[in-house]
């Protein structure tokens, strides 16, 4: 096998669902349509990781920076949806029940993993609850690390004169945002608790 077809496997095996048996096929798959595929894939790609950034303000990926969502002056600016990941955020976007502006921490707390309240976006977090924000949702997943980084967030906005609220349990125990269907997550949104009133 050419060393340049086994790094394009290798490569592809990094991919989230591609094991070495189905990053082959991938491979064969785009070599077999080099011209019509491969080649605009690889155009797409290389200006994606040329243009495509973290904002600044929240931690969404955009070509700009603030990213569109924060740009939108129609957004809420007084409504903060806290996510996991950017996943989550476009998860949330997709169902068209929210009209706030997000941020993004990045991961979760997890010892295990060596990740501390410093490697996350928590300190930005509470920088923006103290400027002006009236309420910050806490989508986190139902997860053990997502719900503890949930109370971590909630004891660090303890202080602020703002409202802390979560979505609603219709998320299932163990689930992630990213693989909800719209109707759950609006109705969690919808019906989301309060867990610190803003006085």
């Amino acid at each position: 096998m050419a060393d340049s077809f086994a790094a394009l496997i290798q490569l592809l095996a990094k991919l989230p669902g591609l094991g070495p048996r189905s990053a082959r096929r991938a491979a064969l798959f785009l070599l077999k349509r080099r011209e019509s595929l491969m080649q605009p894939l690889a155009a797409a790609m290389a200006e994606a990781a040329q243009r495509i950034r973290a904002c600044s303000t929240c931690g969404n990926l955009d070509t700009a920076d603030p990213c569109a969502i924060c740009a939108d002056p129609r957004r809420d600016a007084g409504l903060v949806c806290v996510v996991e990941d950017v996943a989550d955020l476009w998860a949330i976007e997709r169902t068209g029940a929210y009209a706030g502006r997000y941020h993004v921490l990045g991961g979760t707390l997890s010892a295990l993993d060596g990740i501390g309240p410093e490697d996350l976006g928590i300190d930005a977090l509470a920088r923006r609850g103290a400027q002006g924000v009236r309420e910050i949702i806490l989508a986190m997943n139902a997860t053990v690390e997502g719900q503890t980084t949930a109370h971590y967030i909630m004891d660090r906005l303890a202080a602020l004169p703002l409202q802390v609220s979560r979505l609603a349990h219709g998320v299932p125990v163990g689930g992630e945002l990213d693989y909800l269907d719209e109707g759950t997550l609006s109705a969690a949104l919808a019906s989301r608790q309060v867990l610190k009133g803003a006085g």
